[in-house]
């Protein structure tokens, strides 16, 4: 599967996050061989758990199956907005390779908007970013879902 198809599941699994009241943001982990590893929408309001943001549960249930522990080497990580310090840590010490997004994030974005912790020259392991994947549709998604939040 190539990136910019992953990024159309993620779009799905994000859609599902709002429909239970999460922010729409979708992920998807691919392996060295572009089969998807694991997938996740975020889920911090279905399990009151500030850490269950898309990337994390993916990379971890990626992890479980990848066969290589915790490291996630040649894998990729797909998600629909730029990932915020949390999920850049994360996608950091688990290794992956890449890191792909959608929406770039201005007030929270770490891989290049706000903060850039993927590129971190100070730390052992720098992914390459590939931004604005299907940006178009990941930022809308994520607008109308704060609309009608806000009664706009």
């Amino acid at each position: 599967m190539s990136p910019e198809q992953a990024m159309g599941r993620a779009l799905e699994l994000a859609a599902a996050a709002g429909e239970w009241g999460d922010t729409p943001i979708g992920a998807v982990v691919l392996g060295p061989d572009g089969a998807v590893l694991a997938e996740a929408a975020n889920e911090r309001e279905k399990h009151g758990d500030p850490t269950a943001h898309a990337e994390v549960l993916a990379l971890r249930a990626a992890a479980r199956v990848h066969g290589d522990g915790w490291r996630l080497t040649g894998a990729t990580l797909v998600v629909t907005l730029e990932p915020c310090t949390m999920c850049a840590g994360a996608a950091v010490l688990s290794r992956v390779d890449r890191v792909v997004y959608g929406a770039h994030d201005p007030k929270a974005g770490a891989a290049g908007s706000l903060w850039d912790v993927v590129r971190d020259r100070r730390l052992n392991h720098r992914p390459q970013v590939v931004a604005g994947v299907r940006e178009a549709e990941c930022g809308a998604l994520l607008r109308e879902f704060f609309a009608s939040r806000r009664g706009l």
